[in-house]
């Protein structure tokens, strides 16, 4: 008799390193669902910045479709993108995100991973998509993840302890005062 495993949703509290990593090292195209335009919103940034570390980003969004950001086209749903996706990056609130995983279910090929960004958790979308045997990631930025194993994350001095949020002691003069 087969078993079937049941949904945990506390399996989506953490991830191990190793299963982050792999999602990073395997998948290659990416679409992100909630792209903006505007260049203050992460969206923006981590399409910019996957695209630089050699990932395919299909930027989706309604509103912008046709338009060119760092030489990937916007589409208008995963539906339009015209070749394989293999991670469906979602910035768009929880609420969406079982529209958009439910979206993502009837592409074909199938994409291999479903990513929710910060913030961003629905345990609805996760089980469908886990059924259907695809990876979910939750409440994670992959431009965070990548940066934090590449190193990258600490060239600005972030977990290296060149950078403290403490006021650093002055030799007999107490503490800095300056401020930005």
């Amino acid at each position: 008799m087969e078993r079937v495993m049941s949904y945990d949703p506390a399996r989506h509290n953490s991830y191990p390193d190793e299963a982050i990593k792999k999602v990073l090292k395997t998948v290659k195209n990416i679409a992100l669902v909630g792209f903006s335009s505007n260049q203050s919103r992460p969206s923006f940034f981590v399409t910019k910045y996957l695209i630089e570390r050699g990932y395919t980003l299909y930027p989706i969004n309604p509103g912008l479709a046709g338009q060119d950001f760092f030489g990937a086209r916007v589409y208008a749903s995963l539906a339009d993108v015209p070749g394989p996706i293999d991670m469906v990056d979602i910035f768009r609130n929880s609420e969406a995100a079982e529209e958009i995983t439910n979206e993502a279910l009837k592409l074909f090929p199938v994409p291999k991973v479903i990513w929710m960004q910060l913030g961003v958790r629905n345990d609805k979308a996760a089980e469908k998509a886990e059924a259907q045997g695809l990876t979910v990631i939750m409440n994670r930025c992959p431009k965070i993840e990548f940066g934090r194993f590449s190193g990258e994350i600490g060239w600005s001095g972030v977990n290296t302890g060149l950078i403290s949020s403490k006021k650093p002691v002055m030799a007999d003069k107490g503490f800095q005062k300056r401020g930005m």
